[in-house]
């Protein structure tokens, strides 16, 4: 059972292939972490790949199923980042990219086969994929005297939260990940140290 602070993604980039009357599809899966991380990899298999007719992708981010984006790249609308969506979709997994290259092998598949043809390769490349679990933590900086440093850091390694940063000086402010579901908790803990500070960030 997946609670709501945590989601399915893959650990590292994994590959396909599928191949229908000489046409081939390339599949390319990867682990993202914001739109931003689109554009880079799709220059790098453009520059791999420079005489593929069709760089069609879709990536998912977050767990709300209404985050995401699909390109056709000159297919037909519908055939091809739709049916690489779905295939994400019925895995329920997320933060991830999925390009599928395609070479043109001189017989049209029509409508049918290419959304065939761009969903199983998208499914070749997803069945190679690692599948994981992580957590959806909430970023919060805590700002407190030195004297309260072993206090704040008491809860923090009691509570088993993430630090993602920290500067240690007479005013100490500690950049820390509370995973969803024990914010509140971990929240009243921190605010019971004498002049500590917790805002969220994100």
């Amino acid at each position: 059972m997946l609670f709501d602070d945590t989601f399915l993604t893959i650990d590292k980039p994994a590959e396909g292939v599928f191949r229908d009357r000489g046409s081939k599809f390339l599949a390319f899966v990867y682990p993202i972490h914001t739109e931003s991380d689109i554009k880079p990899l799709l220059a790098q298999l453009r520059s791999e790949h420079p005489k593929a007719n069709h760089h069609c992708w879709a990536m998912r981010l977050g767990i709300d199923r209404s985050v995401f984006r699909i390109n056709d790249d000159g297919e037909p609308s519908g055939t091809a980042g739709r049916p690489i969506l779905n295939a994400l979709l019925s895995r329920n997994i997320t933060n991830v990219l999925v390009v599928v290259v395609r070479y043109f092998g001189g017989t049209l598949l029509g409508v049918p086969g290419l959304i065939n043809a761009y969903r199983t390769a998208a499914e070749e490349a997803l069945n190679t994929a690692v599948v994981i679990e992580k957590m959806l933590n909430d970023i919060y900086t805590i700002q407190f005297d030195y004297q309260q440093m072993n206090d704040v850091m008491r809860i923090i390694k009691e509570d088993n939260l993430t630090v993602l940063d920290q500067q240690f000086d007479n005013t100490c402010i500690v950049k820390i990940g509370i995973r969803r579901m024990q914010v509140n908790q971990s929240i009243a803990r921190f605010e019971k140290v004498s002049g500590a500070v917790i805002k969220l960030i994100i």
